[in-house]
């Protein structure tokens, strides 16, 4: 008999869950009309939500960046490369390799760098820097206008205290000391630039963001070619420096050459018939010292053909496999998935105050 009773358990408990489903919804569905009211309310509100929403459009680039020929891990960073892991970051003598490019543009120096790059919109009614367009000319939802009113009255009255000081200073960007209009600026882009690098090819992806389709191209452009100037300048500052410093040598050293020579010269000129020892020792001497010179003014003319060359040789290379383009489509807001995410929130919580609201406010009540 218990075993019956043990057989029939689950199965009772299994059918009063479905019974309970059930009547869950068809407790719903006798208030659809309700239901379908503040749903049809939500469509509303949803699509003047969406359509409040600023435009943005994003434009990307790829590039191909050089990397370094190690010669250690042989075939199996090969294998590791099919398996999605680099190796080679740590085998050449390069620092900067692409898994560090994302940490370089989001840099606050980066960043900074940024600001007085000119930009122009798609229209043309806007010429100006990143810094002014980021500041005065960035459109906003109208309910944003509403909220930051009090914020805004207070820092135009404290501005009141300080217009003097700024009228009477020079504009600079300094990193190591922002303002706070300055620092919502560099969050702002460093928000709006994206860089993705595919570890098994090295392909570097670079995406803008902007409310103006144009800006956000060019932008696009100039973080990747700033990004290049950067990674160069790093690579080819040790050899930038010899380079500077051989041609400094060969200089001073082809002067010192060309005195060597003309001492010789005058000396020989001026002592043609004279045949006495001291001064065909002086000519000696100083046909010496002119031969030294030239030696070594030789040599350092070829040690800088060679660091000219190495300069040459660290230069990395990069291909631009995709350019930035314009883009015809705004890439946010979704007004979909804006409209069906309200829809949805609204009907789970219509349904909610169905099932368990109501009852909860009439325990309340009593």
């Amino acid at each position: 008999m218990s075993e019956e009773l043990q057989n029939k358990t689950p199965r009772q408990s299994r059918e009063e869950r479905e019974i309970d489903l059930l009547e869950l919804a068809l407790k719903v569905w006798a208030e659809r009309k309700w239901v379908l009211k503040y749903c049809g309310w939500a469509v509303l509100i949803g699509l003047i939500i969406a359509f409040s929403i600023p435009k943005e459009y994003t434009a990307t680039a790829t590039i191909a960046p050089e990397l370094s020929d190690g010669k250690t891990g042989g075939g199996l960073s090969s294998l590791a490369a099919m398996a999605g892991i680099n190796m080679n970051t740590s085998s050449g003598a390069d620092a900067i390799y692409p898994d560090l490019y994302p940490d370089i543009v989001s840099s606050t120096p980066f960043i900074i760098g940024l600001f007085n790059v000119p930009v122009k919109d798609l229209k043309g009614e806007i010429d100006t820097t990143l810094y002014c367009y980021l500041r005065e000319y960035q459109r906003a939802p109208w309910w944003s206008v509403i909220t930051s009113v009090p914020f805004k009255f207070v820092s135009w009255t404290v501005s009141l205290f300080k217009e003097e000081e700024e009228k009477n200073g020079v504009k600079q960007f300094d990193p190591f000391h922002l303002t706070k209009d300055e620092t919502k600026i560099v969050k702002l882009l460093s928000d709006c630039i994206n860089v993705s690098v595919d570890k098994k090819t090295g392909l570097t992806t670079l995406s803008v963001t902007m409310q103006d389709a144009r800006i956000a191209a060019c932008l696009t452009d100039s973080v990747m070619y700033r990004l290049q100037n950067y990674v160069t300048d790093y690579r080819t500052n040790k050899a930038r420096q010899d380079f500077e410093f051989q041609k400094g040598l060969f200089e001073r050293k082809k002067k010192e050459y060309e005195a060597a020579q003309e001492n010789y010269a005058q000396f020989a000129d001026a002592n043609k018939n004279i045949i006495l020892q001291s001064y065909r020792a002086e000519q000696v001497r100083l046909e010496n010292e002119m031969n030294l010179a030239y030696q070594v003014y030789t040599s350092v003319a070829q040690q800088l053909q060679m660091a000219e060359a190495k300069v040459q040789e660290i230069t990395p290379v990069y291909t631009v496999v995709e350019p930035a383009t314009i883009p015809i489509r705004a890439s946010k807001p979704s007004k979909a998935m804006i409209l069906i995410g309200i829809v949805f929130l609204t009907g789970v919580a219509c349904s909610s105050w169905i099932l368990f609201g109501k009852d909860s406010l009439a325990v309340l009540r009593k």
